[in-house]
C-alpha cells in the first residue's frame, strides 16, 4: 500500500515545492542591496502546477485576473463522477459527469459539454482539424447536483446520517447523494487505490500503523524513572519563606 505517501502528505509537499521554485526570486540574481519582494500567490489554472505550462503563466512580470475566493475544503459537495446539470452556457439544461476538479478556483469540468471549438493546423494545402476543449465551470453558480429521487438540479447539504458517516442531502427531498466511486477510490495524486500494485519498497500497513509510544501522565524525568526502575522514597525538605 501506498501509505507513506499518503500519510506523509508528499504529494501535497511535491506540489507546493515546484510553486515555490517558479513563485520564488533566483538563487543566481547577484546581490544588489536589500529590498522588498512581493509575494504574489500561485494563480491555478487548466494546467497541473508542477508542469511548465503553468509555471510559465505565472511568471514574474505577467498580469493574472483576480481570482474568487475558494470554497473551504469542509463545504465542498462536487466531487469526481458526480451528475450534474449546467445550469449557465450554450449547454444549458444537459446534464453529464464531472471528469476533473479545481478547487482552487471553485471549477469542474463535465466530460464532453461546454466545449469550445478551434481549427488547428489549417492552411490552403490542408483543411487541418477541429480541436475540441472542455471549458471550466464554476461549482457555485453554473452548475447542480441531481436529486436521485427525479434528476432533477437541487440544493445540497452535509448532514449526518445514523451511524456518524458525513453525506450529502438533497435540500428538496431529503434523499442522499451518494459519493462516486471514483471519489472514494482516487488518491490526491490521481492514481486508483484499488488498481495500484504493492511494490516491494511500499510502507507495509502494520509498519505504519504499530504504536511505538505510550502517553502518560508523568514528567520527563518521572518517566525515565519509571522505565530504569527506580523508585523515588526521598521527601523533600521543608521550605521556610520568612
Amino acid at each position: 500500500m501506498r501509505l507513506t505517501l499518503v500519510a506523509l502528505g508528499y504529494f501535497k509537499k511535491y506540489v507546493q515545492r515546484e510553486i515555490a521554485k517558479a513563485s520564488g526570486v533566483s538563487v543566481y540574481t547577484p546581490i544588489q542591496g536589500w529590498r522588498h519582494v512581493r509575494k504574489r500567490d500561485w494563480i491555478y489554472g487548466e494546467n497541473r502546477p508542477w508542469t511548465d505550462a503553468a509555471k510559465e503563466a505565472n511568471l514574474p512580470g505577467k498580469r493574472l485576473r483576480e481570482v474568487i475566493e475558494p470554497i473551504p475544503e469542509s463545504e465542498w459537495k462536487i466531487f469526481k463522477g458526480d451528475r450534474v446539470q449546467i445550469l449557465k452556457g450554450i449547454d444549458k439544461g444537459k446534464q453529464g459527469l464531472v471528469c476533473t476538479i479545481i478547487k482552487e478556483r471553485n471549477w469542474c469540468y463535465v466530460e464532453g459539454l461546454n466545449c469550445s471549438y478551434k481549427w488547428v493546423n489549417k492552411s490552403a494545402s490542408s483543411p487541418g482539424f477541429l480541436s475540441k476543449v472542455e471549458k471550466p465551470l464554476l461549482v457555485t453558480t453554473e452548475v447542480s447536483l441531481l436529486d436521485p429521487s427525479d434528476l432533477q438540479p437541487t440544493e445540497t447539504e452535509w448532514r449526518y446520517d445514523e451511524d456518524g458517516q458525513r453525506v450529502r442531502v438533497s435540500a428538496r427531498s431529503g434523499r442522499v447523494v451518494p459519493l462516486s466511486d471514483r471519489a472514494l477510490n482516487e488518491a490526491e495524486d490521481m492514481v486508483d487505490k484499488n488498481a495500484y500494485v504493492e511494490q516491494s519498497w511500499d510502507t507495509k500497513e502494520k509498519e505504519l500503523t504499530k504504536v511505538t509510544f505510550t502517553p502518560k501522565a508523568m514528567s520527563f524525568e518521572e518517566d525515565i524513572m519509571d522505565s530504569m526502575g527506580i523508585k523515588e522514597d526521598r521527601e523533600r525538605a521543608p521550605n521556610y519563606y520568612y
